[in-house]
């Protein structure tokens, strides 16, 4: 039976303007995300992960239209989103949920949990008035908080338990795509492990799908199905996670792999250490991307740009973005 895609990226570029000069013209744009395409399917985890600056954060509001993509199409349930009117978005938005990576920031510091649970549910006319409350603490208790923390206000709780609150604020417009945007990056490590497992608990009980988007590769090994792979805007590496994990292609994403620390002691690893910096997203290098830091570099690599495709020893999906790798 073929799988039905909740998401469909299709070539979504998200350039800021500059300004400058004497009238503040454009004079540049920072090419932040820059022609990307990828599905998400119904009730799969689909990590997004790369280096501060790679562009996957602006990916994910993009998406969502928190921001306004500068052109590409993004369908949600085969219903492109770039283009639609307001009140169109409005209607399926609630369908299209995010955590943030800052619960504190994202969270109203004047209200009780309840009443942020229960504005959701208002503006969107889910539950009865009558029933707002009642819903709204069977909400908190689903994500791990008690009955009795239910009229505190959000900065008598920790960074764990506030990040709980987002996530009950986003399960209450019972959404299908939930996009978590660096959702434990800021939580210590024992509270990041109760986190993912959460998540990984709501996915089952609600049939949720998300876009995972994170920096760090052994989060990531834990709650994915595919991974996808990015660096300065563009996608290098699109696999399911035991085949990037197991036979990773891309010089970037191996070096990905091994900064990731492992708890044995005296044991010595292989380390790949890049060379320089990451160029600026203003003015990305032509070519391949990455050709300035790679280790493998020829000189296709810096006038061609490689295209994203498989090879026939790899698994079905499994796609790499590289002159070297196809050269082998």
């Amino acid at each position: 039976m073929e799988r039905k895609a909740l998401l469909r990226v299709e070539d979504l570029k998200m350039y800021f303007p500059i300004h400058g000069g004497i009238l503040g013209g454009v004079i540049n744009h920072v090419k932040a995300v820059d022609g990307i395409s990828f599905e998400i399917y119904e009730g799969e985890t689909v990590s997004l992960v790369g280096e501060s600056g790679c562009g996957k954060s602006t990916a994910g509001r993009a998406i969502l239209r928190l921001e306004k993509p500068t052109s590409g199409k993004v369908f949600f349930k085969d219903m492109e989103i770039t283009k639609i009117k307001k009140k169109q978005l409005r209607a399926i938005r609630k369908n299209m949920q995010i955590i943030f990576q800052d619960p504190q920031a994202s969270i109203n510091p004047r209200k009780k949990l309840t009443q942020i649970i229960e504005e959701a549910l208002y503006i969107n006319k889910i539950v009865p008035g009558k029933d707002r409350r009642s819903k709204a603490i069977e909400l908190l208790e689903t994500v791990g908080l008690g009955k009795h923390q239910a009229d505190r206000h959000p900065h008598e709780f920790s960074g764990g338990q506030r990040q709980r609150i987002g996530i009950a604020r986003a399960l209450s417009v019972n959404p299908n795509l939930v996009i978590c945007d660096e959702a434990v990056s800021a939580l210590d490590v024992s509270i990041r492990a109760q986190i993912l497992n959460l998540l990984k608990k709501l996915q089952r009980e609600f049939q949720l799908t998300y876009l995972f988007i994170s920096h760090d590769l052994g989060v990531v090994r834990h709650i994915s199905d595919r991974i996808i792979v990015m660096y300065l805007g563009k996608i290098v590496e699109m696999a399911d996670k035991n085949s990037l994990f197991d036979n990773p292609q891309h010089p970037y994403t191996k070096a990905l792999l091994s900064a990731i620390p492992v708890p044995m002691p005296g044991k010595k690893l292989e380390r790949m250490v890049l060379a320089g910096d990451v160029p600026s997203p203003i003015d990305p290098p032509s070519g391949c991307r990455f050709h300035t830091r790679c280790p493998f570099v020829k000189d296709n690599c810096k006038t061609e740009e490689p295209i994203l495709r498989s090879a026939e020893n790899l698994k079905d999906g499994h796609m790499v973005a590289c002159h070297y790798f196809l050269d082998l």
